[in-house]
């Protein structure tokens, strides 16, 4: 299979949008940025749910399903999705529908990502409860049983141990068969790549093309564990690019920042350098597994980079 490639797109969450003042301005390049990617031929475009950006700031960052229903109006082809709707923002009964109604606007082209949530300056400033590691993973559990009942039942009774549904009815429950492809993130070795063998269709990490692989062996023991073909999971990974003229010219531009997102001595593995150098690093993540490279660019907000980016590795 070829390595597919996706748009992570820059909604705001890294002050990305800071220099904007005018938000439809902000909006109407975020719209170039998914139109770049549909006519460069990329597979995908994702982008992230945050309600502050990182740190918290006056910057412009976008609600990510609101934006999310006016991409699927505006597209015709390329893939959509979220990485990942965090589990704790909304009940994952309403979560199900919305995700629905979603893939009834783009006409099938919603992959849904879902994860436990990660970044406690939302939930403290929106009033959520930002409960312990191991619960908000076992409140994920629960939510990915609720969301794909109502995606594939007529009605569900569900009685858990934090969401209880009465004879819940989601109509209409989108357009693809036998429902929206699901996609759970995070490299969490015991319980969230455990969840991803009993109910993804896709998975994603942040790591190093060794990294990925060493995740990837442990999805594969899970598989076996409960009974899951592993082939049939779809395994990306995030990464970041930024092409330059000289290799020393990239590793200048790396943030230190950047370790908040990529684990270990991420100056080695991101798609940051040369063309040559960019390309050894994606046969790398290719050698190791990975199915779809996910990338943000350092020049977030430039369609320009993600066309050449498209024209040197999309064929």
């Amino acid at each position: 299979m070829s390595l597919k490639y996706s748009l992570f797109l820059p909604t705001g969450f890294g002050q990305d949008l800071a220099g904007f003042t005018d938000p439809g301005e902000a909006y109407d390049l975020l719209l170039e940025l998914v139109a770049a990617a549909e006519q460069s031929g990329l597979d995908a475009v994702w982008m992230p749910d945050h309600l502050q950006t990182v740190p918290p700031s006056q910057a412009y960052l976008f609600e990510s399903w609101s934006l999310l229903s006016a991409i699927a109006a505006r597209t015709d082809r390329i893939r959509i999705g979220q990485l990942v709707s965090g589990n704790g923002y909304r009940n994952p009964a309403l979560q199900a529908k919305m995700a629905s109604t979603v893939d009834v606007l783009s006409n099938g082209r919603l992959t849904f990502g879902i994860g436990a949530g990660w970044y406690q300056r939302d939930y403290d400033a929106y009033g959520y409860e930002f409960l312990p590691a191991p619960e908000r993973l076992r409140q994920l559990g629960e939510a990915i049983q609720v969301i794909q009942s109502l995606w594939t039942n007529d009605v569900t009774n569900f009685d858990g141990n934090y969401y209880h549904l009465v004879d819940a009815v989601n109509q209409p429950r989108g357009i693809q068969q036998p429902r929206i492809p699901l996609m759970v993130a995070g490299g969490g070795e015991k319980v969230t790549l455990k969840l991803v063998a009993k109910y993804a269709d896709l998975c994603n990490v942040m790591e190093s093309p060794a990294g990925a692989e060493r995740k990837f062996g442990i999805l594969r023991d899970h598989c076996a564990t409960v009974g899951r073909e592993y082939d049939e999971i779809r395994r990306t990974v995030t990464t970041h690019c930024f092409i330059t003229d000289t290799d020393e010219e990239a590793r200048a531009a790396l943030s230190p920042g950047m370790g908040l997102f990529y684990p270990g001595d991420f100056g080695s593995y991101l798609l940051y350098g040369t063309l040559d150098t960019v390309r050894e690093r994606i046969h790398a993540y290719q050698a190791a597994g990975v199915q779809e490279l996910i990338v943000g660019f350092h020049q977030s907000t430039d369609p320009e980079a993600i066309r050449r980016f498209a024209k040197e590795f999309v064929s």
